[in-house]
């Protein structure tokens, strides 16, 4: 790991090395705090971003887009006072109606390079042009270190974009009208000279309209601060809002994660970040509160009172693959337990918010995230996958991997046991499993009801009560559906009793195509709907209940239990299971 010294104070701060990334990045060393440019961010008065079909387009909460406004930056007067002033190629054009001047909005992918940029963020925002879910007058940049020309960027982006929604329209049209959208500038991340040429670039494209930006930030997180200072005192919106959308890892710990937040909130307000966790884009994990809010069947069922256990499981069939080098220094429980899984967790104990506001709800995780004990070693099982052969095809071991330690201890697989400590949720165990080089891919999130008291028909299950056990699953990838395990009697003369599921299907009840959980979360983070993006204190709230088991583990140096590349993971993980009188349902 390297260590670089934080730019908001003297003393280090131990980040990853950027070649365990492939993002598109660079090493940065001590910065400057720049004299805070004079921006005025006007928090309403803009057309919304709505299709361009005739109907509403609505955000990801149900509310029409234009009903969304909050405001962004650091203050400034409110758009009816002064007149918006773009400054253009050939000197400023000034509206004497802001609230009613076109506006426009320009995305600037940096590190647009990378694999993430190339594989989900622009194909996401061809979707969403396709979709006619982008407003009329837009633009893209991609930003990077590599040299390359505009026509190269398109080259590049094009190879990854697909019409997956409705084949029936001209596919190439619409890839070519998007392609001439984009454009590219090179430049270093920390260079402030480089991030003004690419805010001249912006303003060519803006001219005569009232500008938007969004940084996305496909970088490696140990020069998100450099870029966002350069981005914020030389690319921001003059009159329009600037936000910044923050991909994970936010820190290895909770300190580094705060450091990490106090040093974006010296150029950033905290409504201008969004971190992003694209599980929190998808459509199962969205559709969670849906089911349990608006479906009265449901609702008083979710509690320790029929409720005896929650599973979060997410598996990977395959190990790192060339990713070595980035896991190696995070493993899986930062990697997958502390934000994907945790956030689910969040989302589906949380007490019924007050309304649908991005607060609202945010404010009732943070109270389920403060409601938990930090996690303890106890309930806690670690795991690395080793080299298996079967059919004649051999799989390679974690540690062969040529970016991994011969003795590295981190683990690739952990099961792990939290409780929840409030009047809703008290004595309910939740269980989390996460792994790779597993036996199947998938996501789920099962809910094992309690068994029936005085079961009539418990002798036709024998004494395995949990075979009679009700279970609502809600399988969040692939092949998403909902279903909800029952018992009923087989067809036939006699009592015999079978175990059924009541089945939704997405692919066969939405044919049409689910979106990605990235073009959800891009339309969000453009109407400023904040509901599935990661507020500073509930970070702080997650990170305090792993960074103890994390430092005990790295201190004592505790080695994981090995288990076969595409098994099913550690023996040690059914032991902690069957702890709490609870089995794996993926089994």
């Amino acid at each position: 790991m390297a260590r670089c010294y934080s730019p908001c104070s003297s003393s280090p701060t131990t980040f990853l090395s950027l070649s365990s990334f492939k993002h598109e990045g660079l090493v940065s060393g001590r910065m400057r705090v720049p004299e805070r440019r004079n921006t005025t961010l006007i928090s309403h008065g803009y057309p919304s971003l709505r299709s361009r079909k005739q109907f509403e387009l609505k955000s990801s909460n149900g509310h029409p887009l234009n009903a969304v406004s909050s405001p962004d930056g650091l203050g400034g007067k409110s758009s009816t006072e002064e007149p918006v002033e773009n400054r253009g190629k050939d000197g400023p054009v000034v509206y004497s109606e802001p609230g009613k001047a076109k506006s426009t909005i320009s995305v600037t992918v940096v590190g647009a390079s990378g694999d993430l940029a190339k594989k989900k963020i622009f194909p996401a925002l061809f979707a969403l042009f396709y979709e006619d879910c982008l407003p009329e007058h837009f633009t893209i940049f991609g930003y990077a270190r590599s040299k390359m020309s505009d026509e190269e960027l398109r080259n590049m982006i094009s190879e990854t974009l697909t019409c997956r929604i409705d084949k029936s329209e001209n596919c190439s049209d619409k890839m070519d009208q998007f392609l001439q959208r984009c454009f590219y500038h090179s430049g270093l991340y920390g260079s402030e000279e480089n991030f003004s040429e690419l805010d001249k670039k912006l303003r060519e494209k803006e001219v005569g309209r009232l500008p938007n930006r969004l940084f996305y930030l496909s970088i490696p997180p140990n020069i998100f601060v450099d870029v966002v200072r350069c981005a914020i005192s030389r690319a921001s919106s003059a009159n329009g809002w600037t936000r910044v959308i923050v991909e994970k890892p936010f820190g290895r710990d909770l300190a580094s994660s705060g450091e990490l937040t106090r040093c974006l909130k010296q150029y950033l307000s905290e409504d201008q970040i969004f971190r992003i966790d694209h599980y929190l884009g998808k459509e199962l994990v969205e559709n969670l509160s849906v089911l349990r809010f608006s479906n009265l069947v449901f609702e008083p069922l979710w509690s320790r009172n029929y409720i005896r256990n929650v599973q979060l499981i997410f598996s990977e069939d395959f190990g790192t693959e060339g990713r070595g080098g980035y896991f190696d220094n995070y493993g899986i429980i930062r990697d997958i337990m502390q934000n994907h899984l945790l956030q689910i967790l969040a989302l589906f104990a949380m007490e019924t918010p007050v309304s649908l506001d991005a607060e609202d709800i945010r404010n009732e995780k943070v109270k389920v995230l403060r409601s938990m004990m930090p996690l303890q070693i106890d309930d806690l099982i670690v795991g690395q996958y080793k080299g298996h052969s079967a059919g004649g095809k051999s799989y390679p071991g974690y540690t062969d991997d040529p970016t991994v330690p011969n003795d590295s201890l981190t683990p690739t697989f952990a099961a792990a046991a939290l409780f929840i400590h409030n009047a809703r949720w008290d004595g309910v165990p939740f269980l989390m499993k996460a792994g790779k080089a597993l036996h199947t891919k998938g996501a789920e999130i099962r809910v094992q009801f309690r068994h029936v008291p005085g079961n009539l028909y418990k002798r036709n299950f024998g004494t395995d009560l949990d075979k009679a056990t009700n279970e609502l699953v809600l399988r969040v990838q692939p092949d998403e559906a909902i279903y909800l395990r029952i018992n009923n009697k087989v067809p036939g003369i006699g009592m015999r009793l079978d175990r059924s599921d009541l089945n939704l299907l997405y692919k066969t009840r939405y044919p049409k195509g689910i979106p990605d959980a990235y073009e959800r979360l891009l339309l969000d983070a453009m109407e400023g709907e904040r509901r599935l993006f990661i507020r500073s204190d509930e970070l702080d709230a997650a990170w305090a209940l792993f960074t103890p088991l994390l430092k005990e583990l790295e201190e004592r140096k505790i080695a994981p239990e090995l288990y076969p590349y595409g098994s099913r993971g550690p023996v040690g993980a059914h032991y902690l299971a069957a702890k709490y009188n609870v089995r794996w349902g993926d089994l």
